[in-house]
């Protein structure tokens, strides 16, 4: 096999017993945002690379639950093994015993542009001229996707007869392969990289290896780690700590690292603009993350005391949805005085399933999840803690259900300013349209209409009173400045700039593949690349 080929596993098609994306299961009409991908890289000879890879995924597997994989390199060849699936369903002992190395990246993905298909799970893998191999992984959003789009098409890049990826990140990888034809592939990328516009963590390795990346505007965390025998980055701290490898620092906005036998390699291709994603600590990340040195438990706990001190209430206990509203609920107990409890038992089996429920099943909603601890909410004034409301559908459901156990009175806490505005950035909430906070009522233009919002989302959801955390108290508990961070979606302040208009598709580059004009230019149609997304 010569250092281009490229061996993969899963087969293009679905065979009988594989698992069908899709085919809904029965959390597809819940209104949590959906995490962006998680990324994972490791560098490190004498190492079981593919296995640390997958335990770097499985601490991963909350960013993206749709398809996984892994690429490894032992210095002569690359080998890829992805599939639609978790990583648990998609990786064995068996598989991972037959990718040996000492350089690998993985990937987890939720999908936004490009549909849920084996072509778009990543990494992907694009061969280069002189013949090496180019595994990338991509966590973020570009908003100039048709632009990359033309640029590829122009270089032969795209080939509209057979089965293609259609996300940014396979333009990213095709883009970059291109471009190293004459030159390094250290070097194209610092050529590659100042051209894409948006939000991006980028993993990649050819056979020696491992590079990573992060956008000039920091939007999606990204952290280095020390290995006794190497080096990791990975998209939260977490996924250093189960594979035991020690936090160095964070990758700086606009960094790129390349990690091989010479060591650690820093080089600058855009000058740092951090804009951070406040939503990482309110719901994305997992609270044993550390974000730009701020614990994310930490956060989550301050944002509850703030919130306990911002809409105080009479109330007998305080109980999260669990698991994202709990640190934010222990904390709005501390604030207030009222006792902590768990009034909800969650199912912890219960996770993203590609089984059809049936119409009996599906009208239960929520209770699949949660169930009621009957004897703990009965005849009390319950304050709900959750991390957000989006479309209103969960909480709307909860209640009721927490009303037919026995609650008196049910107040409604959220741990984030209410959701107005679409990201553009890597999480997929709902669109405009489908979002509560501009369906309710008021524009939030001033106090008054901002009042009759929230009046509009209390009634909708049933609850007796109904009270968001503030911007300021959301930003506050992060112990950032508010320059660094990015809270758009709350209020509206995009920090990259974005086509003049949006399409919220996530099937935008199929639509060009279909339509074979070749005639994207490359700032007319800019407004296709929305949400535009590994």
């Amino acid at each position: 096999m010569s250092r281009a080929d490229l061996s993969v596993h899963s087969p293009n098609l679905l065979a009988p017993g594989r698992i069908d994306p899709a085919v809904p299961g029965p959390d597809a009409e819940e209104n949590e945002p959906r995490e962006e991908c998680g990324v994972f890289g490791v560098w490190a000879p004498g190492e079981d690379v593919a296995k640390l890879s997958y335990y770097g995924l499985y601490a991963l597997q909350h960013r993206g639950q749709e398809a996984a994989g892994i690429a490894v390199a032992d210095g002569s060849q690359v080998l890829v093994f992805k599939d639609l699936g978790l990583v648990s369903q998609v990786f064995d002992e068996q598989t991972l015993g037959a990718m040996p190395g000492h350089v690998a990246v993985g990937h987890c993905r939720y999908s936004t542009t490009g549909s849920t298909t084996w072509e778009n799970a990543q990494p992907i893998f694009r061969t280069t001229a002189a013949g090496s191999g180019i595994a990338l992984g991509h966590n973020g959003n570009l908003v100039n996707t048709a632009e990359l789009a033309h640029r590829a098409r122009e270089a032969g890049l795209v080939d509209d007869r057979l089965p293609a990826a259609t996300s940014d990140s396979d333009l990213v990888g095709a883009l970059l392969a291109h471009a190293a034809a004459d030159t390094s592939i250290e070097q194209a990328a610092m050529a590659l990289l100042p051209t894409l516009r948006g939000a991006f963590c980028l993993t990649f390795m050819d056979e020696n290896t491992l590079y990573a990346a992060r956008d000039p505007h920091g939007v999606r965390p990204l952290c280095l780690g020390r290995l006794d025998r190497g080096w990791v980055v990975a998209s939260e701290t977490a996924a250093l700590d189960i594979v035991g490898a020690a936090f160095v620092r964070d990758i700086e906005p606009g960094e790129l690292l390349a990690i091989d036998a010479d060591g650690v390699r820093s080089s600058r291709f855009a000058s740092p603009e951090p804009k951070g994603c406040v939503f990482e600590y309110v719901y994305l990340a997992r609270p044993d993350s550390v974000i730009a040195g701020r614990s994310v438990h930490s956060t989550r706990v301050e944002i509850g005391r703030r919130l306990a001190k911002e809409h105080p209430i009479d109330g007998d206990l305080v109980i999260p949805v669990p698991e994202s509203g709990t640190p934010a609920a222990v904390g709005y107990a501390q604030g207030s005085g009222i006792p902590y409890g768990q009034g909800l038992m969650k199912n912890a089996y219960v996770g993203r399933t590609f089984i059809q429920p049936s119409q009996t099943i599906r009208q239960l909603g929520i209770r699949l999840k949660l169930n009621p601890l009957r004897e703990v909410i009965r005849g009390k004034r319950l304050v709900v803690v959750d991390d957000s409301i989006v479309r209103g559908n969960t909480q709307r459901a909860l209640i009721r259900m927490l009303r037919e156990a026995g609650a008196l009175e049910i107040h409604v806490r959220i741990a984030s300013p209410p959701v107005k505005w679409p990201c553009f950035y890597g999480i997929d909430f709902a669109s405009p349209a489908e979002l509560i906070a501009n369906g309710a009522g008021g524009t939030s233009e001033g106090r008054a209409d901002f009042d009759e919002m929230i009046e509009g989302v209390r009634r909708s959801i049933g609850a007796d009173s109904l009270g968001y955390i503030s911007i300021d108290g959301m930003i506050g508990a992060t112990e950032q400045p508010a320059s660094r961070l990015c809270a758009a979606c709350f209020d509206g302040e995009y920090p990259i700039a974005l086509p003049a208009e949006s399409s919220m598709g996530k099937n935008v580059l199929e639509g060009m593949l279909e339509s074979a004009a070749g005639t994207v230019t490359s700032h007319d149609n800019d407004n296709v690349d929305a949400l535009s997304r590994p």
